[in-house]
């Protein structure tokens, strides 16, 4: 298949197997590591995938460094986590697409499946939200966004059909919890940077839903009791209450993450008036 394969990595020793496993048709893998402490490492090496270390900065720049400063097999990188796999029916898409794009598509957009306990929630997680991560070398770059990312190119931006398959909890509830000790650190931080001219309301109705979802972000952030809202949101009006556990489970840490964010953004508030936490 003319791809490859670029990898990130951080104490993946639970997530890589499962995730290399699901690259079986692909002959140049990279692995992007930001100086694992575990086996991680090992296993990629005995995998005979290229090895790569790299202190990680954010998401953007970490795939900003694979994208240009290794040189791939392929003039197409699919950029994946170590907790997510490919699935038959997106590899087979990505090969049909690719071989059929002209030279000014550059980038192509998909989204991902987030699984619990087992179970997809489709419902509670947000689904569909898309993400940037098939690119041609050379035409793409990444801007870091709180603790999330975005990618810019020249040509055009195309969109898969088939999903990525997420297993973000993998690691243990230990895991996610710090992670997303981190990403509350670093939305906070992005929230309190933008001024309300940046919350356009108008943007609700545009047609990118990449617009959409941020306007839906910005206005979020100025509601009261925005953890509580956001668990009643996805609990009972995106339908988390009929994914059974696993769906209570997704929205009670969800709402704790948003609730970690709003009282990092009042901590910097109050800091940068010199006041006692």
């Amino acid at each position: 298949m003319s791809v490859s394969v670029m990898i990130l990595t951080y104490n993946e020793e639970m997530n890589l197997p499962l995730c290399l496993a699901s690259l079986k048709w692909c002959d140049d893998i990279v692995v992007v590591d930001s100086f694992s402490t575990d086996q991680t490492e090992r296993i990629a090496r005995e995998a005979c995938v290229r090895f790569f270390q790299h202190k990680f900065e954010g998401f953007a720049t970490q795939r900003n460094f694979g994208l240009r400063e290794i040189s791939y097999k392929y003039p197409w990188v699919l950029m994946i986590d170590a907790d997510e796999t490919v699935p038959t029916e997106l590899t087979e898409e990505i090969q049909s697409r690719i071989s059929q794009s002209n030279p000014e598509t550059c980038l192509f957009k998909m989204r991902r499946k987030d699984y619990l306990l087992g179970r997809w929630i489709k419902r509670s997680s947000g689904y569909p939200t898309w993400f940037e991560r098939l690119a041609r070398v050379g035409r793409v770059s990444g801007v870091q966004r709180g603790h999330g990312e975005e990618y810019q190119t020249d040509g055009a931006i195309k969109s898969l059909e088939n999903c990525l398959y997420h297993y973000p909890f993998n690691k243990g509830f230990h895991a996610w919890l710090e992670k997303h000790n981190r990403y509350s650190s670093a939305e906070a931080q992005l929230v309190t940077l933008q001024s309300p001219t940046q919350r356009k309301i108008q943007d609700l109705w545009a047609t990118d839903t990449g617009r959409r979802r941020k306007a839906l972000k910005a206005i979020a952030y100025a509601l009261p009791a925005r953890p509580l809202v956001m668990f009643s949101a996805l609990y009972f009006f995106r339908g988390g209450i009929v994914e059974g556990r696993a769906g209570f489970t997704f929205c009670m840490l969800r709402a704790f993450y948003e609730f970690m964010i709003d009282c990092k953004i009042r901590e910097i508030n109050r800091r940068e008036r010199s006041l006692p936490l």
